[in-house]
């Protein structure tokens, strides 16, 4: 039955404001679960690991351990749902399930829910209740058994393992196709004060957390990507609102600086953009 509750604004519960309603994304990953507690807070976990390889134009994430109810309105627009959260089935730790959201029909009573309570059932019911037909229905959970949700408690090594597989496969299944294919001719420059610029699409495809490692050698510049700013590296700071990006790099070429566009070329083998700096690109 659809739901005829009114809001403050005078619409209904599962009617669409334009002027409250979040843009549509291509996916949104939500991670379910509390931090404080152990392996339980491997869902919000999973979305910062996420966040830090870098987050591709229509995905959007949400830490659903803190965003609690509004996690449904965030779901409004979003063409595939992906809600990570843990189990406690009595299997062994680390255990994944994948389930289909079609195959949820029976889930809990809204009645008496509240935010320390939220759970991906939660989230899903209380979408399917807000948003009525609005609601997405390309929805995929993903629970991972947890070991250990003592307060304060770190992730299970099982956990985290678990953890890893799935944002693999997040990565592979639904944020890859995201991400802007690698140009075929690549160019790069070198200014006179030491940094080196990349356009915006050869960053978004190589580099989508804007964190690299340099080195020199063979006569070549190496960057290779690293996955958040927590690695440490050189920032690829965006110079222009369509995304280009620069780093700078003279410390890494000891203050002699190849001012000029260079041919780069990606190694798939050592997973480095490499950049040779002994021929000038006329």
């Amino acid at each position: 039955m659809s739901p005829t509750s009114t809001t403050p604004d005078g619409t209904h519960a599962g009617e669409s404001d334009p002027l409250l309603d979040p843009p549509g994304c291509d996916v949104l990953v939500v991670g379910c679960g509390n931090l404080l507690r152990g392996d339980d807070g491997v869902g919000p976990i999973l979305v910062r690991h996420l966040w830090e390889r870098g987050m591709p134009e229509g995905l959007r994430i949400v830490d659903g351990g803190t965003a609690g109810m509004d996690v449904a309105f965030q779901m409004r627009g979003a063409g595939k749902v992906v809600i990570i959260d843990a189990s406690a089935t009595g299997a062994a730790a680390g255990t994944t399930y994948r389930v289909p959201g079609a195959e949820l029909a029976e889930l809990p009573p809204l009645q008496g829910l509240h935010t320390h309570s939220f759970r991906w059932d939660h989230a899903i019911a209380f979408a399917r209740w807000a948003l009525g037909d609005a609601c997405p229905t390309d929805i995929t959970v993903f629970l991972i058994e947890a070991a250990d949700v003592s307060f304060g408690a770190d992730l299970s090594p099982a956990v985290t393992t678990a953890m890893e597989q799935v944002i693999e496969i997040l990565e592979s299944e639904y944020i890859s196709p995201l991400r802007p294919v690698d140009p075929d001719e690549t160019t790069v420059e070198f200014t006179e004060d030491g940094y080196l610029r990349l356009g915006a699409q050869l960053s978004a495809a190589r580099f989508p957390s804007h964190v690299a490692a340099g080195m020199v050698r063979d006569e070549q510049l190496w960057l290779l990507p690293l996955r958040g700013p927590r690695s440490g590296g050189l920032l690829l700071k965006q110079r222009t609102p369509a995304g280009d990006r620069a780093l700078l790099v003279r410390e890494l070429l000891d203050d002699s600086i190849p001012a000029g566009t260079r041919q780069a070329f990606w190694d798939d083998a050592q997973g480095a953009l490499r950049i040779p700096l002994e021929h000038q690109k006329c």
